[in-house]
């Protein structure tokens, strides 16, 4: 496992090192005038990232993907399941990279995603990003129920 700081946060790759099987290494596309419309000063910080930083041209490149922190190992994650009906063995994520993983200040591991950062080897056919309209409202129902004390994962 590597791990080495980048702008304060500690980025470890365990996911890539450790499930090389189930880990595409892939690199995000880039963004034509890309700017950060919001943030979650509070979610940052208790990633250990500097909101400030993630504000500027630096921290939004770190954002979209096009800018790898020490430490981070971009992949398409694979899985196996059922589609249209048939289980198929190797699915995986068409439009995020997993940059890597950090320790929030609870000392939790978690799972640095992008998502909409473009076509991975697991696409199929769509461009891989994703809408501004789709991601506000995920960003708005994901803090509804966080406020309203809803369990969305096993912490």
């Amino acid at each position: 496992m590597t791990e080495m700081t980048h702008a304060g946060v500690t980025f470890q790759n365990r996911f890539a090192g450790d499930l090389p099987e189930l880990a595409s290494p892939w690199e995000a596309e880039t963004a034509p005038a890309p700017r950060l419309v919001l943030l979650n000063d509070a979610l940052a910080a208790d990633l250990g990232f500097d909101p400030d930083f993630l504000r500027s041209a630096d921290g939004i490149s770190v954002l979209l993907g096009t800018a790898i922190p020490d430490g981070a190992t971009p992949v398409a994650q694979a899985y196996a399941g059922h589609q249209f009906g048939q289980y198929s063995p190797r699915l995986g994520d068409g439009r995020a990279l997993l940059l890597g993983e950090v320790t929030d200040s609870l000392g939790q591991l978690r799972d640095i995603h992008l998502k909409g950062s473009g076509r991975t080897a697991f696409s199929r056919g769509g461009d891989g990003r994703a809408a501004l309209g789709p991601m506000l409202r995920e960003f708005i129902v994901s803090e509804a129920m966080h406020s309203l004390g809803i369990r969305t994962t096993a912490r």
